[in-house]
């Protein structure tokens, strides 16, 4: 999401010709999966990733052409051969329509899920729009999602810490000192940390938090303390709907402010990804899932 924003960013602030590049197909191993985006304007400045640098050169010099012409291309890339990496990949290029991004900007401030449907084999209607994955054969339809929220209640070290990496990976961090100043809506792609390290704070904190049915909540602090805690909030008939991870975090030895928020940090990515937490050395499926909720190619 971060990257998309990103782009987003600089369309706003050119706000001339720009192309748009999609990987729309991958066969084997690539280091980005389809739903990668580059946008490339008419000065030569990009924003997003197609790849780990290997191929944006190229791009590039293909996107040039696009803008000028306003024709679209769709250009395959053989990885085995240029880049020592196992399988291809096809990259759809096109003139960036104003008139969707506008669109999609106003569904992202407003936090509603939409759908990026890429059609690049109909020559009759090829390129990007806004709407539903009923989409024809060719297509790639990529599923945006609202940018992660993540509530951080409490004001010390490791809190201020989970806010910078919220920021960093282009979340929303939103700090309060105490429950009774949650002022937002929290919906599905909310996640929420507590760090108070006050003890009432912290219960009423679970109390209000434990109800919503958010898919992550997490607590810092030791296990026996989660204990007391527990019994409080059920104590008080808070209904245990949401998600509690309690201590909080992923097992990485973490010791300092900003080393606990990158293994909170870490298990929150890990739980709205659908991901297992492992070693990549020890897994047997592939890096990327086959089939991402995300992102869904229609091509026959």
């Amino acid at each position: 999401m971060k990257e998309l924003r990103d782009i987003i960013s600089l369309w706003e602030k050119h706000r001339g010709p720009c192309a748009l590049a999609t990987l729309v197909r991958a066969t084997g191993s690539s280091y980005r999966r389809p739903g990668a985006r580059l946008l490339i304007t008419s000065t030569g400045h990009t924003a997003g990733a197609l790849s780990a640098g290997c191929i944006e050169d190229d791009v590039t010099t293909y996107a040039r052409d696009v803008i000028a012409s306003g024709e679209t291309k769709l250009v395959s890339f053989d990885t085995r051969r240029r880049f020592g990496c196992s399988g291809s990949i096809e990259i759809f290029i096109e003139r960036l329509n104003g008139q969707v991004m506008n669109e999609l900007c106003g569904r992202i401030r407003a936090r509603e899920s939409c759908d990026l449907v890429t059609v690049y084999e109909r020559a009759e209607r090829r390129g990007t729009s806004v709407g539903s994955v009923d989409a024809p054969d060719g297509a790639f339809v990529h599923r945006i999602q609202p940018v992660l929220r993540l509530i951080i209640i409490g004001d010390g070290a490791d809190a201020h810490a989970l806010g910078r990496h919220a920021r960093l990976l282009g979340w929303e961090p939103k700090m309060l000192s105490s429950i009774p100043e949650v002022s937002v809506v929290f919906d599905s792609r909310t996640a929420a940390v507590i760090a108070t390290h006050h003890f009432g704070r912290d219960c009423a904190a679970l109390r209000f938090l434990l109800p919503l049915g958010l898919e992550y909540v997490g607590l810092l602090g030791p296990r026996r303390r989660r204990e007391e805690l527990l019994v409080d909030a059920i104590d008080s008939g808070a209904a245990m709907n949401s998600r509690l991870f309690a201590p909080a975090g992923l097992h990485l030895g973490a010791e300092t402010p900003d080393e606990i928020a990158l293994s909170i940090i870490a298990e929150i990515q890990g739980v709205f990804a659908g991901a297992t937490v492992e070693h990549l050395r020890d897994r047997k499926a592939p890096i990327h899932a086959i089939s991402s909720p995300a992102c869904t190619a229609l091509a026959r």
